[in-house]
């Protein structure tokens, strides 16, 4: 990872009543005031499994809140991802093993392929190319104990994408369910 990686904090609320599913992520920039917010995931607190996490993204142009998808669950392992509330990818497309004992989860953008694997230290995320021209090249880096998710200058094209698949394996990883 470099200097020109995009750096987000994830921020979830201090409410013991909010559903963990809702965050806010904020841009650090260094020598910037403070932090940029870029997306908020909300999800509503009904006491269900099921739902729509709403998901925002704030145009650095405009400084506006913009769609940028939605995540509908039908239980707390099963759903879709609606990108831009048009593209639907299901969470199994968005998390897919190659083999049954596989420890990386598998997600594709434009026929590329990426994989998210658990670091060494069993607690941290990280996201690598799975092409044959960058095979094994880091593009994000999830550190847990700060809430930092790192992303390379060369992913922002589909940042969403690495943002979101991101949040849903922290999800899973929540649940024991790698």
């Amino acid at each position: 990872m470099s200097a020109t990686d995009l750096v987000l904090r994830f921020v979830y609320s201090g409410n013991p009543n909010a559903d963990p599913r809702t965050a806010n992520i904020l841009q650090i920039t260094e020598g910037a005031d403070g932090p940029i917010e870029l997306y908020k995931f909300h999800h509503p607190n009904t006491g269900l499994a099921t739902g729509v996490t709403s998901i925002q993204r704030k145009n650095p142009e405009t400084q506006v809140w913009e769609n940028a998808g939605q995540i509908e669950w039908t239980s707390n392992t099963n759903g879709a991802v609606y990108f831009g509330g048009v593209e639907r990818v299901s969470f199994r497309e968005l998390r897919k093993a190659k083999k049954p004992s596989s420890k990386s989860r598998r997600f594709k953008v434009n026929n590329s392929e990426y994989k998210w694997k658990v670091a060494e230290n069993g607690a941290d995320l990280i996201c690598v190319s799975d092409n044959l021209t960058n095979r094994g090249k880091t593009i994000a880096l999830w550190t847990q104990e700060t809430l930092i998710l790192r992303v390379a200058e060369r992913a922002e094209g589909f940042l969403d994408r690495v943002v979101v698949t991101c949040f849903l394996n922290l999800w899973f990883k929540r649940l024991n369910l790698w």
